[in-house]
């Protein structure tokens, strides 16, 4: 089937434009290699009892990421409200236009937490959990009817295409820059061409300079679809989605069925102007008013998706009303505090000291990355000596992928990374804890029993800097 080009166009300039999206896949090869990812997919997924409450997928840059916040506030705030509130029954997707490579220089830059399934590469990538495992079955759908060759041979053809960097280019993309006002012409042409070799192709033109060559199937929208087959086929379709953007290449991701969706404040004129056409009808669909990850927390609050209040925006944590015991909320707050102590944003308070002692217990240990064993008493004894040791410097912790899991009927067993930056120094560590209820009540919160922490790799010290808890 040869490609028909839809041109999404606005003058002055037009800000993007892509090719027809083809329908969800279908075919006998796909229903295989669906079952191929699935295999892959319910490995990452066991720690869920049933559906996701929640699936949150976003864009990256501009939308989960503020490059404009030198203090990330909003991507904290984000952070602690889905460790604490959604990590252990929802599901969390990054579906950015960065490859692999500049995906990761990303996290090494920005305190970002670890998402259950990354689409990359502008949804021609997608892949799972820690390790990032490829989904071979969406490999094999973008294979049909593309020739990475036959596109590097006639986009050579068009001296105003200039190549984009070699980590851009990637096995089902092919990228470039190109001036908006040669944009237009030069995708009718390419798209005619594609035509005459036989090849079903799409072209996205976004941010005003980057053009990229896709498989028809390809884009963010059409991976998100191919994931919610998979969760639908065995009854596993989260019971509701939201998807986050800023530009041209998120539209198709509003474009899915049934789908909540928020277009940031800061969301580029392209998208708003696509959404007008496309979509200002849409209840589903807001533009907030809040930037990047803020308009995403906003999202979920105008949605009733879930809690959407992040233990950042709790002045006073020993305030919080639980109904439940919830070990993730603690291990978020724990750290939280202390993050505010260093940066001495709480009162240099005994009481407070006495308060984080009595949640510890008397003969509880903590074995810290080094190996060196000691009660957790004598460890909140030691925070007397770093007050405000951080206090206007740029030091923030957050906490990652933090599963609680009931090994009795008043304990739970937490596995949990914690990270500390401090300037442009990062350190991280796995950590465990031990949690009892035993003999305290909802309101006193759980007991700290045991911690137990040892260095990722490659996250350890560079320096001397002090590491407690």
């Amino acid at each position: 089937m040869p490609p028909s080009l839809t041109l999404l166009l606005h003058t002055p300039p037009p800000p993007f434009f892509l090719t027809r999206c083809s329908a969800t896949p279908t075919t006998t090869a796909t229903a295989t290699a669906s079952c191929q990812s699935l295999t892959i997919l319910r490995k990452t997924m066991d720690r869920l009892a049933g559906n996701a409450r929640l699936m949150i997928v976003s864009d990256l840059d501009h939308t989960m990421v503020d490059h404009h916040d030198p203090d990330n506030l909003s991507l904290l705030r984000f952070n602690a409200l889905w460790e604490s509130n959604y990590r252990g029954d929802s599901l969390l997707v990054f579906s950015t236009g960065r490859s692999p490579t500049l995906y990761k220089e990303l996290r090494k830059e920005k305190p970002m937490i670890t998402p259950d399934i990354t689409i990359l590469s502008v949804g021609t990538e997608i892949t799972y959990g820690n390790s990032m495992v490829p989904d071979d079955g969406w490999v094999e759908f973008l294979n049909q009817k593309w020739d990475r060759n036959i596109v590097a041979e006639e986009t050579s053809k068009f001296t105003e295409l200039k190549l984009q960097a070699e980590t851009e280019q990637r096995p089902h993309k092919v990228s470039f820059y190109v001036q908006k006002d040669k944009a237009q012409e030069i995708t009718k042409a390419l798209s005619k061409r594609f035509e005459e070799r036989g090849l079903d192709v799409k072209i996205i033109y976004s941010g005003g300079m980057d053009l990229d060559i896709l498989p028809q199937g390809a884009g963010k929208g059409q991976a998100l679809a191919y994931l919610h087959k998979i969760f639908k086929a065995k009854s596993k379709l989260p019971k509701n989605t939201l998807v986050c953007g800023d530009s041209g290449n998120d539209a198709e991701l509003f474009t899915i069925p049934d789908v909540h969706g928020v277009m940031v404040s800061n969301a580029q004129e392209e998208l708003l102007q696509w959404h007008a056409a496309n979509a200002k009808n849409n209840p589903k669909v807001i533009h907030a008013t809040e930037r990047c990850a803020a308009g995403i927390i906003q999202a979920i609050g105008h949605f009733n998706l879930g809690p959407s209040t992040s233990p950042r925006d709790v002045t006073d944590l020993s305030d919080s009303k639980m109904e439940t015991f919830d070990p993730a909320y603690e291990v978020v707050k724990f750290y939280l505090f202390y993050e505010r102590w260093r940066r001495a944003e709480v009162e240099n308070s005994e009481l407070y000291l006495a308060n984080l002692k009595a949640v510890c217990s008397p003969t509880g240990n903590f074995v810290h990355p080094s190996g060196i064993e000691k009660p957790l008493h004598d460890c909140v004894s030691s925070l007397r000596t770093c007050y405000g040791d951080k206090q206007g410097k740029q030091f923030r912790v957050w906490v990652d992928q933090v599963l609680p899991v009931q090994i009795g009927s008043d304990a739970w067993f937490v596995k949990f990374k914690k990270w500390e930056q401090s300037g442009e120094e990062r350190q991280s560590c796995l950590t465990t804890a031990v949690l009892s209820s035993k003999d305290v009540s909802v309101a006193e919160g759980l007991t700290w029993m045991h911690v137990h922490q040892t260095w990722l790799e490659g996250a350890g010290p560079n320096s001397n800097t002090n590491w407690l808890f």
